[in-house]
């Protein structure tokens, strides 16, 4: 098949900006990791975010757009327009160049539980707007089918391990808002699910406590001591030993391990280093549900800028080789804005995105929707 030139554009459930990649594939191979760019996002476009999933967490029609979601909508949709005009501004590149965007929107509520996962995001008017077709709602159909809906990437992960020669069996692990990974060993079926918590509950925990937006570098984590008792009784949470696949919405754990991990009693530096520390232990537990455990670890996401959950991530996987997707010449920032590019070039060739091992379809599924500007 002909290679085409896409565009992916991510905002995760850390909501912090917009991740811009440029790619060029067939939907199978790789053939070449373009640029990268970053929108960030202004405090007052969090907030109107933040806002946004407050309001979400109790809808029940995944259409539905009462006003504060309305207003989020067109704010999201304009955000990664702006990014997709700098984007091409800053490498001079026209359009016209561009076969696709991945637009995947912002989550601001995924329950595939009860057959609601939601992603704001307007993407005939961004088609209208940046000139390029652009394919959107990416989960939907999975979820209608019966799956999670998530994650999403893991045949983009199966791609771009046949660019590096590593040990198999491998595990491509995602710090974003909600920790996902992907396993994969050889030509086997892909595994994939979410592990737990990733930097959501840590960014709002230090939030609330400090007003800053997340604990840079993990300093407070550092600086505190884990409660090893508290990460226990988090873990015993039905979800850690329920098989995969199984997805996670970003609040799913927000009163068990706000409860179970005593929060309100700890201090800013403890609470920081618990909650770092169940995230970890999250990941590492998950591998009593893998078919076998990984000998090699590639990180990605905004977790990796984490030193502290870094080094909680390499003890308790140990003695399994941990990398960030940066050490092995990959995009630690930009994995999933490029994930949704190469997603998107299979949505053009009708090609599976998810499948019965990595979100529970129940076949391999197509996704997306396209629209022409």
């Amino acid at each position: 098949m002909a290679r085409a030139t896409a565009i992916g554009l991510m905002s995760g459930t850390s909501y912090d900006g917009v991740d811009v990649a440029l790619i060029e594939t067939d939907g199978e191979e790789i053939g070449r990791l373009g640029p990268t760019g970053y929108r960030p996002y202004s405090d007052p476009e969090r907030e109107v975010v933040r806002r946004a999933i407050a309001v979400a967490a109790n809808l029940t029609d995944r259409s539905a757009r009462p006003a504060m979601l309305a207003e989020a909508e067109e704010l999201v949709t304009d955000m990664h327009a702006e990014a997709v005009e700098a984007f091409l501004a800053a490498n001079g590149m026209p359009a016209s160049e561009v076969a696709v965007v991945g637009f995947h929107g912002q989550t601001v509520l995924h329950r595939p539980d009860r057959g609601l996962t939601i992603q704001l995001g307007n993407g005939a008017a961004l088609a209208g707007r940046i000139g390029i077709p652009v394919v959107y709602d990416f989960r939907a159909a999975d979820v209608a089918a019966g799956g999670h809906g998530a994650p999403m990437v893991p045949v983009f992960h199966r791609a771009m391990l046949r660019l590096i020669t590593r040990a198999h069996p491998i595990g491509v692990l995602n710090l974003g808002g909600v920790a996902n990974l992907t396993f994969i060993n050889g030509g086997a079926e892909l595994v994939a699910c979410d592990t737990g918590p990733g930097n959501a509950l840590i960014d709002d925990f230090v939030r609330l406590r400090t007003g800053q937006p997340q604990d840079d570098e993990g300093r407070a984590a550092a600086a505190g001591k884990v409660d090893e008792a508290a990460v226990a009784r988090v873990l015993e949470h039905p979800f850690f030993t329920t098989p995969p696949p199984k997805s996670l919405d970003r609040n799913a754990f927000r009163h068990w391990v706000t409860e179970e991990g005593r929060l309100a009693s700890k201090s800013t530096q403890d609470g920081a280093a618990t909650l770092t520390a169940i995230t970890a232990a999250a990941v590492a537990h998950a591998i009593t549900v893998l078919p076998r455990p990984p000998v090699a670890w590639i990180v990605a996401g905004g977790g990796t800028r984490n030193p502290t959950l870094m080094r909680m991530l390499a003890e308790r996987l140990a003695p399994a080789q941990v990398e960030t997707a940066g050490a092995v010449g990959w995009s630690a920032d930009a994995l999933e804005a490029q994930a949704f590019a190469y997603l998107a070039v299979r949505t053009l060739k009708g090609l599976p995105l998810t499948f019965p091992t990595t979100t529970g379809a129940p076949r391999p599924l197509t996704g997306g929707i396209l629209v022409q500007p």
